[in-house]
């Protein structure tokens, strides 16, 4: 059986799929994506309180030489292999370049539940595996088609200053300064309800994945083909660094998934605004209507067994 909380996701499949009248209002899912990130950072915070070790920086600095490398992987298959326009390559190269927090709270729900170890400093694996995908692919496409799409300076200010960011990060040094005790009375209330407000998330993310299948068309079959191969070829990416860090199970296990991930959040935002001729509901059918599916259901326990498989 899978995780209880993948079952609301499918719950939330089903209802879309068959056109139910059910839907969270957007001001109560604005509530659950602020939580659940709020709960990350601060999680992810409290695990790193007095347990810094020198490594940490090395650690870090491999996870973000991953995040560099992704999107210069990605965008030669989806500009030669798949033979998207310019716009559209540069937009899934951001997308899938960048990393879900949807997944990576799945995937944090999937390790606890097995109590696998993982370090508190997964938290920080999400913001440096957001951020330098999203730069790269727009300018990966000012570079290739000679159009300005602003300053690079604005484009980070954007990219570094979103609420997801800004919780995270937050959250991680809130729970850094004042650990698992000290901050009990306020810390407690967000992660002794991270499941609760997981499975409620994933419950809306279900029904919006089932509103973007109802664009699916016969023409769109070799991105869907790329939307399920592609996450599996950067989980080898994100075991292979793994074992080269060294890292326990359940880090590797979260930095699988995060690297196979996409991004249906800020990614869109930043691409938007940017590339105003990409096509925002294909790497949206893409990365949420096929990825995040495939990643929540089936691909968190796949790259579990791989990284076994890989580590002997």
């Amino acid at each position: 059986m899978p995780d209880i909380v993948v079952m609301f996701f499918l719950l939330g499949v089903v209802a879309g799929l068959v056109k139910s009248d059910l839907k969270l209002p957007k001001a109560a899912y604005d509530v659950l994506s602020l939580l659940l990130m709020l709960t990350i950072g601060l999680k992810g915070g409290m695990a790193l309180h007095q347990s810094m070790g020198p490594g940490l920086f090395s650690e870090l600095g491999g996870v973000l030489l991953l995040g560099v490398l992704s999107p210069l992987l990605i965008f030669p298959v989806v500009y030669y292999l798949l033979r998207l326009s310019l716009a559209n390559s540069a937009s899934l190269t951001a997308h899938y370049g960048s990393v879900s927090a949807g997944t990576f709270a799945v995937a944090l729900a999937y390790v606890q539940g097995r109590e696998l170890l993982a370090g508190g400093q997964v938290t920080l694996y999400l913001v440096l595996l957001e951020l330098p995908a999203i730069v790269f692919g727009l300018l990966i496409y000012r570079k290739l088609s000679g159009k300005n799409t602003g300053s690079t300076a604005a484009l980070w200010h954007e990219t570094l200053t979103n609420r997801g960011v800004i919780l995270l990060v937050g959250g991680v040094l809130i729970g850094w300064l004042y650990g698992p005790q000290a901050g009990e009375q306020v810390t407690g209330l967000y992660t002794n309800a991270f499941y609760g407000v997981l499975a409620l998330f994933l419950l809306e993310m279900g029904m919006v994945a089932a509103s973007t299948l109802h664009g699916l068309q016969r023409s769109h079959w070799r991105v869907i083909a790329f939307a399920v191969a592609m996450p599996m070829v950067l989980a080898c990416l994100g075991l292979s660094m793994a074992i080269a860090l060294g890292l326990p199970e359940g880090s590797a296990i979260i930095l699988a998934s995060l690297t196979a991930s996409a991004s249906y959040i800020a990614a869109p935002v930043a691409i938007r605004s940017a590339i105003p001729d990409a096509d925002i509901g294909l790497a949206m059918l893409a990365s949420l209507g096929v990825t995040f599916p495939f990643n929540v259901i089936i691909g968190i326990p796949l790259y579990h067994s791989m990284w076994l498989w890989l580590a002997g």
